[in-house]
C-alpha cells in the first residue's frame, strides 16, 4: 500500500476491526509499520502502546517460530527486510519496589536495562499535575465541576496548589478540600469525588512519584516523546496499568504529541528535528474513542482532535478494536482507511456495515488468521488480502 495513503497527504489514520485472536489485528498494524520503515519513510516515528501481556515487547528480537526462514523470504518477496524492528525504545511504568511494573520477566528487564533499551517512567507533581484530567476519562461530568477542580490545579498563580512539590502534599490538601468547603464556588461534594478518584489511582502508586528522576534509566514519558527522532519506534508498556491509569497514560502521550507537533516547546526544551510524521498506534481503541464515551472525556477530545486535525499537524492514529460500530463515528468518519479482519455474523448488520453487499459480509465472517479485507479510497472496491506472519519475537503463553 503506497504510504501516503496511510500518513498523508492523499489521506489518513487506519482503523483495524475484528474478533480477538482470530482476526490478528496487531499483527498487521505491525506489519505495515513495518512496511512503511522498510519502504523508506524516514521522515516518520512511531509511539507503540503495548496493551495486552508482554505481546509487543521484543519487536527488536527475530521471531522463535520454527519456519522463520520462510518468514523471512515472504518479507523479502515484498521488498522488505527480514530482520525485526531496529531503533527501538521500549518505556514502562516505574515501581519502587518491583523496579517496573510489566509483564515482562525479570531477567527481560535487566537484560534490557543494561542494554539502554527500557526506561522507567515517572509522573512528578510539579510538572504533571495538569495531565490528572485523564484519570476522569470514564466520569461524568455534566456539571464541568472536575474541570473547574482541574483549572484551579492546574493554575500556575493559585496559592493552594502550586506550591505544593510532592504528590503527597497534594493529596494531604486535597483532603482538606474535600472535608470542608474551603473553596465555595465549587460544592464539597465535588471535591469529595475528585478526592475519590484521584485517591484510588495515584496513592501508594511509585509511578506517581515524590521524588524527581534520579537514575539513568529513569525518565518522565514528556521529556523523552518531545525529543522523539524520525525512523525511532517507542514502545510504551501499559498493560499492567489499570484502565484509569492506561487512559491517563495514553492522553498524557496524544497531548505531548500534540504540544510538540504546534511547537509549543521553547528553546530551553533542545527540541531538534521534529519528525514530519508521528504514527500512534493503540490496540481496544474503543477503550478511548467509544461512541457512548462522555462528552466531556479529556482523552475523547484529544482523539477526535487528533482524527479531525491530525492530518494536517503530521499526527496519525491507527487504532484497533473488536468492533467498528463501538467507535465514535468522528473518529472512524475520518479514517481514510479501515482493515476488517474476522468478523461476527451480528457486527455485519450494523450500520458501519450497511452498504456492503452481502457477499463481502458473508466473507467478512470466513476469514482466516493473516487475512484481512481492506478498503481505501484508492481502490474501486473491497480489496482481500494476506499478510506474512510478524517478524519479530512472539511471546505464546
Amino acid at each position: 500500500m503506497n504510504s501516503q495513503f496511510l500518513l498523508g497527504p492523499e489521506g489518513a489514520h487506519l482503523n483495524i476491526s475484528g474478533i480477538s485472536e482470530l482476526a490478528a489485528k496487531t499483527s498487521y498494524a505491525m506489519f505495515l509499520i513495518k512496511s512503511i520503515l522498510d519502504g523508506g519513510a524516514e521522515s516518520a516515528a512511531f509511539i507503540i502502546f503495548n496493551v495486552k501481556s508482554k505481546d509487543l515487547m521484543a519487536i527488536h528480537k527475530p521471531n522463535l517460530d520454527e519456519n522463520f526462514s520462510q518468514i523471512v523470504e515472504d518479507y523479502k518477496a515484498l521488498g522488505l527486510s527480514g530482520a525485526p524492528f531496529k531503533n527501538v525504545r521500549y518505556y514502562a511504568p516505574f515501581n519502587e519496589n518491583k523496579g517496573v511494573t510489566t509483564y515482562l520477566s525479570e531477567s527481560a528487564v535487566e537484560e534490557y536495562l543494561r542494554e539502554n533499551l527500557l526506561k522507567k517512567f515517572k509522573y512528578i507533581y510539579e510538572d504533571d499535575r495538569e495531565s490528572l484530567e485523564m484519570l476522569f476519562a470514564d466520569i461524568d461530568d455534566s456539571s464541568q465541576t472536575i474541570d473547574s477542580i482541574m483549572s484551579k490545579i492546574a493554575d500556575p498563580s493559585d496559592e493552594d496548589f502550586s506550591c505544593l512539590e510532592t504528590w503527597n502534599e497534594f493529596l494531604a490538601q486535597l483532603a482538606e478540600f474535600a472535608a470542608q468547603t474551603k473553596y465555595k464556588s465549587i460544592q464539597t461534594v465535588s471535591w469529595r469525588k475528585f478526592n475519590r478518584v484521584v485517591n484510588k489511582e495515584i496513592k501508594n502508586d511509585s509511578m506517581f512519584a515524590n521524588r524527581a528522576v534520579a537514575a539513568k534509566n529513569e525518565c518522565r514519558l514528556e521529556d523523552e516523546l518531545k525529543k522523539i527522532s524520525a525512523g525511532s519506534v517507542s514502545v510504551i508498556d501499559i498493560a499492567k496499568l489499570s484502565t484509569n491509569k492506561q487512559a491517563f497514560v495514553f492522553g498524557d502521550v496524544l497531548k505531548t504529541v500534540y504540544k510538540l507537533k504546534l511547537g509549543e516547546y521553547d528553546a530551553a526544551d533542545e527540541i531538534l528535528n521534529v519528525p514530519s510524521k508521528i504514527v500512534i498506534f493503540v490496540d481496544e481503541l474503543n477503550k478511548y474513542g467509544s461512541k457512548d464515551a462522555s462528552k466531556n472525556s479529556p482523552i475523547l477530545r484529544q482523539i477526535l482532535d487528533v482524527a479531525e486535525r491530525g492530518r494536517s499537524l503530521g499526527i496519525i492514529l491507527f487504532g484497533a478494536e473488536q468492533f467498528l460500530s463501538n467507535i465514535h463515528p468522528r473518529i472512524s468518519g475520518n479514517c481514510a482507511t479501515f482493515a476488517f479482519g474476522r468478523t461476527n455474523v451480528i457486527e455485519t448488520t450494523t450500520r458501519d456495515f450497511s452498504a456492503f453487499l452481502s457477499t463481502y459480509k458473508n466473507i467478512l465472517t470466513r476469514l482466516e488468521q493473516g487475512e484481512y479485507v481492506i478498503q481505501n479510497p484508492i481502490f474501486r472496491s473491497l480489496l482481500k488480502i494476506y499478510f506474512p506472519k510478524p517478524i519479530y519475537q512472539q511471546f505464546k503463553d
